[in-house]
């Protein structure tokens, strides 16, 4: 069959290089009948979709996650009931603050968005690379992610934004020593852990849990840059991360991570030290030990980026049963705040497109109409709550739709109505686990040194003296040695 090229609604056209006119002359005018050049110059300017607020730019690729280990003990998920068991998925690996423009080897947090096409329907991983985050009030989430983008007035990155907010809100300093250590740089995305950091439940059908922290541990080995190198790498290519891993998999070197829970009993939580709702805190090892439960390989790079991972919604929201949220409020805040970003980005009916629409059978007749709805719209099926109309033939014809998940509302959610009044107090306890972390850096050679030259390059920026101080006296907080070290490396370079 001969192939040609037409209109969006399959109209053929001769050239797709040549406008209509009405030649006189040395020239010629166009033509509003002219609908080829109309509809490209028009859809052109509306190409573009409102871009993420944060987690701008990214990489992505498909692949597979293997269950390796039976943890039918502690969930019902589906996906995880059977040693070998696969389920396909998607990943997408952001930074978080700067746009989509941005070099991808800047310092920063960067973002894990994994959605896993479940025979329960749809699951979303969204983590982080760090275990820990800035804050644990979710009412402060705004304000952290605009004192780490531009000021409103230049319209430039501002070390003063940044550094008041944080000594405004020191219970994050856990979180900004994991970005000033290497740690803040990876050297690739195949190299690089990812952690939940909140923490979750796993469910069983008897209606008891656990609480868990989920961990994705590189197999390839931890690799990270400099911060000459990251600068380097930025102005040289600044998609050098996005590069790294499209061509690793196009060239069949699949990187593979294992995933891991720490499990957490109830009555353990009501005993536990820390607060396992608060976000600025981790689960030491030795008390938690990791189990793992997976494999994830990456094996297939996406055949059109706007489609395949410009497109996708990620929330975690988007559970399966046997897993559930926590109440961390941070956790719940996101659970709605995440659909609601989906919404505004991509229209009302995000969830039909490829990308993110379910493999398993869907049935939600409630959801129905609004923009860009291509499905069935369940026909003439019942859009109300107790009909006592029989359903059609599209709710007949969707198999394998199974009883709705059991409450995992528990005599539990007592105690966690009382631990869960976050405020922004900070205590001594607060500065516990950043002091542990930085032992731990201090077995790296070198490496404690590094962050010292971290924290300084942008430290040196503030033009507040008082508030350079306000920054070491916390770094100090953590360790006497980190907060003078700080301090000489900074004003060394303010001095300079």
């Amino acid at each position: 069959m001969e192939r040609y090229y037409t209109l969006a609604e399959g109209c053929p056209y001769a050239s797709n290089s040549t406008s209509v006119q009405v030649r006189g002359g040395g020239g010629g005018l166009g033509l509003l009948q002219d609908t080829q050049l109309i509809e490209t110059l028009a859809h052109f300017a509306r190409e573009r979709i409102p871009e993420r607020v944060v987690h701008a730019k990214a990489a992505g690729a498909y692949g597979d996650f293997t269950v390796t280990n039976d943890c039918s003990d502690i969930t019902s998920a589906s996906f995880l009931n059977q040693v070998g068991k696969t389920t396909p998925v998607l990943l997408r690996i952001s930074t978080v603050g700067p746009e989509a423009g941005s070099a991808d080897t800047a310092r920063d947090v960067h973002g894990w968005a994994m959605k896993l096409y479940t025979d329960e329907g749809n699951l979303d991983w969204v983590f982080n690379n760090t275990p820990v985050f800035f804050i644990r009030d979710p009412i402060k989430f705004p304000s952290l992610n605009r004192s780490h983008k531009r000021n409103p007035q230049t319209h430039l990155p501002d070390p003063n934004m940044f550094w008041d907010f944080h000594v405004g809100n020191p219970e994050g300093f856990h979180e900004l020593l994991h970005l000033f250590s290497d740690r803040g740089t990876p050297a690739s995305l195949r190299h690089m852990n990812a952690y939940s950091g909140h923490t979750y439940k796993f469910t069983t059908k008897d209606g008891s849990f656990k609480y868990v922290k989920i961990h994705i541990k590189t197999t390839l080995g931890i690799r990270n840059l400099t911060k000459e190198e990251s600068t380097q790498l930025g102005g040289e290519n600044p998609d050098f991360l996005i590069q790294d891993l499209f061509e690793a998999i196009e060239q069949g070197n699949y990187p593979v991570w294992n995933v891991y829970v720490q499990v957490m009993d109830p009555s353990q939580a009501e005993k536990y030290r820390w607060n396992i709702f608060d976000m600025t805190k981790v689960w030491p090892h030795e008390d938690f030990p990791l189990r793992k439960i997976g494999k994830l390989t990456m094996n297939r790079n996406p055949q059109n980026y706007f489609t395949d991972i410009e497109q996708a919604a990620f929330s975690p929201s988007t559970l399966v049963p046997g897993i559930a949220p926590s109440a961390d409020p941070v956790l719940q805040a996101r659970l709605f705040s995440y659909p609601d970003a989906a919404r505004y980005r991509l229209g009302v009916n995000y969830q039909q497109l490829p990308t993110n629409a379910a493999k398993a059978p869907v049935y939600c007749p409630f959801q129905r109409d609004g923009l860009m709805n291509f499905s069935n719209n369940y026909g003439a099926d019942p859009n109300y709550v107790g009909s006592s109309l029989q359903p059609t033939k599209f709710y007949q014809e969707v198999k394998g739709i199974g009883p709705s998940a059991l409450s995992t509302l528990t005599e539990h959610e007592q105690w966690v109505g009382q631990v869960c009044s976050f405020q922004s107090h900070i205590t001594d306890e607060d500065f516990v686990q950043p002091t542990a972390l930085w032992e731990v850096l201090g077995k790296e050679p070198g490496h404690q040194e590094r962050v010292f030259g971290n924290v300084a390059i942008h430290l040196r920026q503030v033009k507040s003296s008082r508030l350079r101080h306000a920054v070491y006296d916390l770094f100090s907080r953590i360790a006497p040695d980190l907060g003078a070290g700080v301090q000489k490396a900074t004003e060394a370079l303010v001095s300079s």
